[in-house]
Parts: structure tokens; C-alpha cells; sequence
């Protein structure tokens, strides 16, 4: 018999937090904290404010109707970038930044539309990113194509805030029901309208009905849905929100199950409002008994302040072992000369068990200013742990330099237990300061992850991995969303050399950086030869890398103006008679403040982990925001015993991955060994010319609608401006990035290796389509354990009806896999049969769905229902409209492949 697992907390936890700290509180139905942020980019503009905050109050009253008087806005901060004039009414952000803002306000890279949308590529009912506005789609009138900038801003709220996706889908905009009926892709199917060709040409544009596509059934590429403007259905706002009708989202009696849209692929068919209904924000929260919301938002204007940064340093007698205060010292250094932006406020507190103010807050500006700091690293580690008078003596360092706590950073490093944070825990609330916590080794207080998770800080672990602190320490970036202080890290390598042998290694520097190029080597014992060499063949030697004064066997290469973009070779020798470890280490800037560089950022999705629970490891990789394709992306996850396990991560829209080829890659990772502190670094590589940039649109936006009918009489919206996705003009260079994507803590999992208790990942690219009498179907192969191994055999049933395959699947008709032998995870998997015993006629309707079965006989949940029919397309000339039945005496032999998301 096979035994199907239902674990619930594999089911809870993608409704957990991400790594992305939100400061935005549902209190008393009224949501407070939101944070719009304007990029330093954006021109100086008062308009911009202004209709921001029509945005938002419209926003609001629509909200608390399209919730049923659930929800409204009531506070909103408006964070201005330090690019922007000072006026009397700008106040002094606390943890609010650019870069964990809800909303941006940025222009976007290449002239890539205006269109809303939302990063978003968790799980159904994860909460997104954040969501983007063009200062474009902020000034200019948009009401005919997107609606009210009020009503956009829900449809995106409802993205980012309850994890639910959109209703229509661009890549397959029509289906056939299991009526045999042509629909447009949409919800609810009560929104009417009629579908048609537009061709434009010289600003003047025409209509024509669609025809059918001989090859597919469906109408031919490029038809579109055109919506009646006068409406009499309120569903829905994940579909078509601009339309004056549309006030409610979908609901179990309203929802179109069998639409092939992202909803009900991501959801299993759930409506959108029950999906909303089961987030923490409603399981608590009853309608309010007035009409309207109670109040309109009230708005903060923020403007951001010069970073302000304390590192505060442990130097307690635990950090003399393993050459704690050595890497340390080497982490800290780096971060000073390296990563922190000029024009900086830094200071340094070093505690053992009392603190000391090394360095009050001093201007960064020139080499000398690094050297005064770091010439104040601690020597010498002795007495016990006290943290919190290392944060009051960094609250004092700030103060002290008339700097407020509010916004100011503090980079707190320890290895030490501590019982006593709690007590400065109500302190560190009303400071307002964003604190980044480094656990170093197993020891460190458990509590530190409370003060950067309450601060809105980075949380890192360092144990085993020497480049551990290195990697935690570049990670602490500028939070302004400036592209030209963004620090990139390239190469973060620790290599064990024998004596007297030399190492080679290759770095390459791409053409979108360059400016403050760092090359950094470490030893243990004793100071290696290097070589250096740069893409003309310019050679460096050992003698010019400059070893710092305070001892801590590191020595760094500054490269003078631009490094040249090309393939760097190094070589380093170890020159002593024992083994030792070597590392390098390589930062660099963008080259250019008007080219985004490429970059990678890296998170688990969500802080916190039970056994057996998975979490999903991801990393996106960029360039402005445009997704970085056909790369290799390796995430390496260190447990707190030092054991480090490897992941490739994949854009493969299959398994833990949403979405295929949206620069998004994503793994499971299920290999837990023991409890405590986990960490997580990301190298992402392009070689070979493989890597290109996405042109397509971004999932998950604001529909654009191509126009309307109004009193029978098509009424044309602009075209949309078109990005043509030719991927050979989009290609990059080869590039290497690395990145931390910081820690999480693991609970309940025994020590050591132990069977996994999980089954193979959901298969959701199922794919069907007819060849003569037989069906083949495609998809990408799951794992043993979700998408790692592979499966032992696969369940294959199918039914002539989509909602008896939907709600009784397992006595639905059964498929012989006997000759299906499952591949490894990721590989494509490709299948053909007979559907017997069913009489095959014109116009048969076949509805196909997949388990997987690992060798524990735990099965899969069942894959979305693909759709095939058979039958013989009508003349060209026959054009049936919208919802006309599809006569089943005109239907032949024709293949057609569908993809209906559903479960």
C-alpha cells in the first residue's frame, strides 16, 4: 500500500516570515509601518510625494471595501533619499532603509514599461519582496490602462502582503473549457468583452476577429481579451482591478478553477480570497462595524541621513581560541577599508565584560582615517561577555558625536553566551538602531538573533568556514539602494596549500564594475608568495600587496583607477615548511553610477526551521532589475558542527522554484544535522558566454489593458511599449559573484545523518498533448526526497472529467508506468501512451494528473491537471466567439497541449 505523508508543518511553513525584516504591524485592522522608499536616482520631484499619498488614500478606502471593512493604511513613511533637498518637515528615519522598504520608487533598467508589479516568488500565501512603482507610472495619468494608481496599489498589496497571484496569464491567455468552450484566461468568468487583432501602424490602429490556430485549437498568437467597460461583476482585483465594477477578489463561488493562470497552479485551485482568509493577518481579525475606514493614512516624510556605523567588538577571553580575534581582526579591517562608503561616520566599542569606546564616530575619508580605526582592533582577548555594555558603550560612542541612535547602524560580533541581553532589550527598542548580529562558533548567545530581528538587521553565523566573517562583514552594504556604494564581493576562497606548493585561481571582472577593486590575501603561519596578473598581462608581485601594521596576517592589493575588465589570474605559494590556509578575497564597486552591475543577494525563506520541515534556500541574481539567466548558482550551508553541505540552485519553475527563467534560483534543503545556528553563502558564476538577461515582463504586476469596448465600439488603449526578446542582443560576460545570504536556526533534528522523512516535491510543469491515438506527456522529474535524488516510480491517472481527476483522484483511471523508470531530480521526464479503455472520438477531453513514489513509499502531492483533446481544426474563416461551444462533430484528429495549474 502506498502511504501518503502529510506533514503539517512542510504545509505551515512557507506562511512563515522570509528573511526580509518588515516592520509593518496589523494592530486594531489598521496596518502601520509600510515604507515607501524613493531611490537617490529619482529627480527631485514635490509631485511625486503628493501623489504618493492620493495613492495611498484611495488605496485605503478601496482596500477596506475589497476586504469587507477588515483592513485599511494608517500609517505610511515616505523615506526621501539624501539626494533630495533638507526642509524643516523631513524627520530622522529610525530602521527605516531603501532596501527593506515594502514599496520602491525606481526608474527602471533599459526603458522596460511602467507596468506595477511586485517581487514575489514564494510559496502560495508567502508574503513577497517588495513592490515596484516608476516615478513614470507615479506622475502621468494611467486611468486607462491600469485603473486608479489607488486600485494598482491593492492588486500589489495583495501580491506582497497575502502571497496570492494573478488571474490572467500573458503566456496563454485563452483555454478550453470542459464545456469545449474558448475562454479567456481570467476571474470570474462573469467579466464579458470579445477578442480581436490589433494591428497598429503609424499611430493609427485596427481591429479584426481572431482566428483559430490550426495547430493548437486556440486563436492565433497575439489575440487579445478586450473588456466590456460597463460591467456588472465585482470579481476580480487579481485580474482586472481598472475596471469601475471590480470592488471584491474571487471567492469559492465565484473562483475559475479551471483558468491555466498562476493562482491556481501556485494555490491548487484555491480562490484568492480564501487563501487571504487563512493568512495571519485575518485569522485575528473581525470587520469593523463602520462603513468606512476610520481614518485617512497619515504620512511621515523621512529623509535618509549619512550612514552612521559602531562596530562593537568582543574581546572576551573565548575569542584567544581557534584565531578568533584574528579573523575578527582581518573581518574588521576589511569592512573599513573595503565595504563601509566614504563620507561614513564610524566608530569601534571592543567588551569583555566592561566595555570601552575605542573610536568615537569619525568621517571616512582617506586611507589615514581607516588606518587611525583600525590601528585600535583589540590584541589581546580576556574576561567574560558582557553584550549588553558593548551596545550601551556603541549608543554612546553615537551620541556622543552628535548623531542620534535613530537609523544608525551597529555591527555587533560575539562568541559568547550572555543571560543578561534581555535586560537591555526595551533600550535597544527605543534607539531606534538597526543592529547586525555575527554569531562566531557554537557558544554564542542564543538571544542575538532577537536584536537584529527586531531592528531590522542582517542575522550572520561563523564557525568552521575561515571566510566566514569576511563574508558576514561584506554583506553589510549600504541600505540607501545607491548602486555606487553597493560593495561586490567576487571571490571569497580558503585554500589548505603543503608546504612549498603553489595554487592558482582565476577571477574574472566584468564590464559593470571595476572602481575600488580589492585584492586580499590571509595566511595562518606565515606570508605567502603572489602573483597577481590582469587580463593585458600587467603583473603584480607580493610586494605590492601592503600588509597591514597590527599583524594579522593579511595583505591587500588596492588596484589603481579601473580594474581592467577581463580574466584576473592569481597564483600564491606556500613558502613554509607546514601546511597552512590561505585565503583570498576580491571587492569591487559598480564602474558606472548610471550601469547597474550585476549582482546576487541570497535568503532562506524564513529564519527558523523544525525538523523535519524543509526550507527553501534563494538567491536572485540581477542586473538592475532585469533577471540573470543560464548561470551556475551554488549555495553552500554550513551546519554549527562545521559540516557544510552543497546545493545547486536552479531556475528550472519546478519544484521549490516558482517561476522558470525569472533570475529567481531556488533549491529545498532538508539535510539537517543536529540543532543551532546555521549559515548560507551563494557563488553565482557565468562561464563559457552562456549567461543573458531576461527582457520579458515581470510576473505578478498590474494587468495592462489594451483597451475597451464601450456602447459596442472598441476603444484602443496605446500599444504597450514592446521590449523585444531577442536574447542574443541580451547577452553579458562572464561574471562571479558571492554573497551571504546570513543564518537560521534549526530545532528538533536529531544529530548526525538520519532518514528523511519527505516526499518528492510536487510535480507542477505536467505537460499533455496528442500524437495520432497516443498522449505524451512532459515534466521535470521530482526527487526522492522532494527535488534531491530521484523518485522510485510515478502514479499516472486520468478521467474525462477535470473535477472528478481534481477532488477523487485516486479513483480516477489508472495508467501503466510499468516501463516509466523515474530520472534524476531536474531532468525532464517525457512519457507516451494509449489512453485505454476510453473510446477515443473528435472532440475527446482528456484530463491527466502525477504522483511521484519514493523509495520509502511516501508519496507526492498530485501534480497540476494537464489537458489534452482531440480533434481537427475548423476552417479559418469559422471563429467562434468567446464562450461559443465548440462543435464536437467539427473536431478531429488535433493535438492540443494545455497547461490547467490546478491540483
Amino acid at each position: 500500500m502506498v502511504l501518503c505523508l502529510n506533514v503539517i508543518l512542510f504545509l505551515t511553513l512557507h506562511l512563515l516570515p522570509g528573511m526580509k525584516s518588515s516592520m509593518v504591524n496589523l494592530i486594531n485592522n489598521g496596518y502601520d509601518g509600510i515604507v515607501i522608499a524613493i531611490n537617490p536616482s529619482v529627480p527631485e520631484d514635490e509631485k511625486l510625494i503628493e501623489n504618493i499619498k492620493e495613492m495611498v488614500t484611495e488605496a485605503s478606502t478601496y482596500l477596506f471595501h475589497a476586504t469587507k471593512r477588515r483592513v485599511y493604511f494608517r500609517n505610511v513613511s515616505i523615506l526621501i533619499p539624501m539626494t533630495w533637498k533638507s526642509k524643516s518637515e523631513y524627520l530622522m528615519p529610525k530602521q527605516e532603509s531603501y532596501d527593506q522598504a515594502e514599496v520602491i520608487v525606481a526608474n527602471p533598467y533599459l526603458k522596460h514599461g511602467d507596468d506595477p508589479y511586485t517581487l514575489q516568488y514564494g510559496r502560495c500565501g508567502e508574503k513577497g519582496q517588495y513592490i515596484h512603482f516608476t516615478p513614470n507610472f507615479l506622475l502621468t495619468n494611467n486611468l486607462p490602462i491600469y485603473g486608479s494608481r489607488g486600485r494598482a496599489f491593492v492588486h500589489e498589496w495583495a501580491h506582497l502582503r497575502w502571497g496570492i497571484f494573478d488571474e490572467y496569464n500573458g503566456d496563454q491567455p485563452f483555454y478550453i473549457s470542459r464545456r469545449n468552450t474558448i475562454e479567456a484566461t481570467r476571474c470570474s468568468t462573469h467579466i464579458t468583452g470579445t477578442n480581436v487583432i490589433v494591428k497598429c501602424q503609424g499611430g493609427s490602429c485596427i481591429t479584426r476577429p481572431c482566428r483559430r490556430d490550426s495547430q493548437t485549437g486556440l486563436y492565433e498568437a497575439k489575440c487579445t481579451f478586450i473588456p466590456e467597460k460597463s460591467q456588472t461583476a465585482r470579481e476580480s482585483i487579481m485580474f482586472m482591478q481598472s475596471l469601475h465594477s471590480v470592488t471584491e477578489f474571487c471567492t469559492e463561488k465565484t473562483h475559475n478553477v479551471e483558468a491555466p493562470n498562476l493562482q491556481n497552479k501556485m494555490c491548487n485551485g484555491k480562490s484568492t480570497w480564501d487563501v487571504i482568509m487563512n493568512s495571519t493577518d485575518f485569522q485575528n481579525t473581525s470587520p469593523m462595524t463602520e462603513m468606512n475606514p476610520p481614518t485617512q493614512p497619515t504620512f511621515s516624510l523621512l529623509k535618509s541621513k549619512q550612514r552612521v556605523v559602531c562596530l562593537v567588538l568582543d574581546k572576551s577571553g573565548s575569542m584567544s581560541s581557534e584565531d578568533r580575534l584574528f579573523r575578527m581582526n582581518q573581518a574588521a579591517e576589511l569592512f573599513l577599508i573595503q565595504i563601509i562608503e566614504k563620507g561614513s561616520l564610524v566608530g569601534m566599542v571592543t567588551f569583555d565584560s566592561v566595555a570601552e569606546i575605542r573610536n568615537n564616530l569619525t568621517k571616512i575619508t582617506d586611507d589615514n582615517v581607516y588606518e587611525n580605526i583600525t590601528a585600535n582592533l583589540p590584541q589581546e582577548a580576556n574576561g567574560g561577555t558582557s553584550i549588553c555594555r558593548g551596545l550601551k558603550a556603541g549608543f554612546q560612542a553615537i551620541i556622543q558625536s552628535q548623531q542620534s541612535t535613530s537609523g544608525s547602524e551597529i555591527i555587533l560580533l560575539t562568541d559568547g553566551e550572555d543571560n543578561e541581553i534581555h535586560s537591555c532589550i526595551e533600550e535597544v527598542k527605543q534607539s531606534g538602531v538597526i543592529i547586525h548580529t555575527i554569531a562566531l562558533g557554537p557558544s554564542a548567545a542564543k538571544e542575538l538573533e532577537t536584536l537584529s530581528d527586531m531592528t531590522g538587521g542582517h542575522r550572520f553565523y561563523a564557525n568552521k568556514d575561515i571566510n566566514g566573517l569576511t563574508n558576514a562583514f561584506s554583506r553589510i552594504s549600504s541600505r540607501s539602494g545607491s548602486i555606487t556604494q553597493q560593495t561586490i564581493q567576487l571571490e571569497s576562497k580558503a585554500l589548505a596549500i603543503t608546504e612549498k606548493k603553489w595554487v592558482n585561481g582565476t577571477v574574472p571582472v566584468d564590464s559593470t564594475i571595476g572602481n575600488d577593486t580589492f585584492f586580499v590575501v590571509t595566511w595562518t603561519i606565515k606570508k605567502p608568495e603572489i602573483l597577481l596578473q590582469d587580463p593585458k598581462g600587467k603583473k603584480y608581485k607580493t610586494s605590492d600587496f601592503k600588509e597591514d601594521k597590527l599583524n594579522i596576517h593579511s595583505a591587500r592589493l588596492r588596484i589603481p583607477g579601473i580594474a581592467e575588465t577581463g580574466t584576473w589570474t592569481y597564483s600564491l605559494l606556500n613558502n613554509h615548511a607546514s601546511p597552512q590556509i590561505l585565503t583570498v578575497t576580491v571587492t569591487t564597486r559598480a564602474r558606472s553610477p548610471t550601469t547597474p552591475p550585476v549582482t546576487a543577494t541570497a535568503h532562506m525563506s524564513q529564519n527558523t526551521a523544525h525538523y523535519p520541515s524543509p526550507v527553501i534556500v534563494y538567491a536572485q541574481v540581477s542586473q538592475g532589475f532585469l533577471p540573470v539567466l543560464g548561470i551556475n548558482v551554488t549555495a553552500i550551508i554550513e551546519t554549527e558542527d562545521g559540516h557544510q553541505v552543497t546545493l545547486e540552485l536552479w531556475d528550472n519553475g519546478a519544484g521549490a522554484d516558482t517561476v522558470k527563467n525569472d533570475g529567481i534560483y531556488s533549491r529545498y534543503f532538508t539535510d539537517y544535522r543536529g540543532n543551532g545556528r546555521y549559515s548560507l553563502k551563494v557563488h553565482a558564476e557565468a562561464r563559457n558566454n552562456t549567461a543573458r538577461l531576461s527582457l520579458r515582463q515581470p510576473q505578478n504586476k498590474a494587468l495592462y489593458i489594451p483597451g475597451y469596448i464601450e456602447n459596442g465600439k472598441i476603444i484602443l488603449n496605446p500599444p504597450r511599449p514592446e521590449v523585444k526578446d531577442d536574447l542574443a542582443k541580451a547577452e553579458i560576460e562572464d561574471f562571479s559573484r558571492l554573497t551571504s545570504g546570513g543564518s537560521f536556526t534549526v530545532s528538533g533534528a536529531p544529530p548526525g545523518n538520519h532518514p528523511s522523512v519527505l516526499p518528492p516535491n510536487k510535480i507542477i510543469d505536467l505537460e499533455a498533448k496528442f500524437k495520432e491515438d497516443h498522449i505524451q506527456l512532459s515534466w521535470t522529474a521530482p526527487g526522492n526526497v522532494l527535488d534531491k535524488g530521484k523518485a522510485n516510480s510515478y502514479i499516472i491517472r486520468i478521467s474525462k472529467s477535470f473535477l472528478d481527476l481534481q477532488k477523487d483522484f485516486d479513483n480516477a483511471t489508472l495508467v501503466n508506468t510499468s516501463s516509466l523508470k523515474p530520472k534524476e531530480a531536474g531532468s525532464d521526464e517525457n512519457f507516451e501512451f494509449k489512453p485505454e479503455p476510453f473510446r477515443i472520438e473528435n472532440g475527446t477531453n482528456f484530463y491527466i494528473a502525477v504522483q511521484a513514489i519514493n523509495e520509502a513509499n511516501l508519496t507526492s502531492e498530485v501534480s497540476n491537471i494537464a489537458q489534452a483533446i482531440k480533434f481537427i481544426p475548423m476552417p479559418e474563416d469559422s471563429v467562434p466567439a468567446l464562450g461559443t461551444k465548440i462543435s464536437a462533430i467539427n473536431l478531429a484528429i488535433f493535438a492540443l497541449a494545455m497547461i490547467l495549474s490546478i491540483v
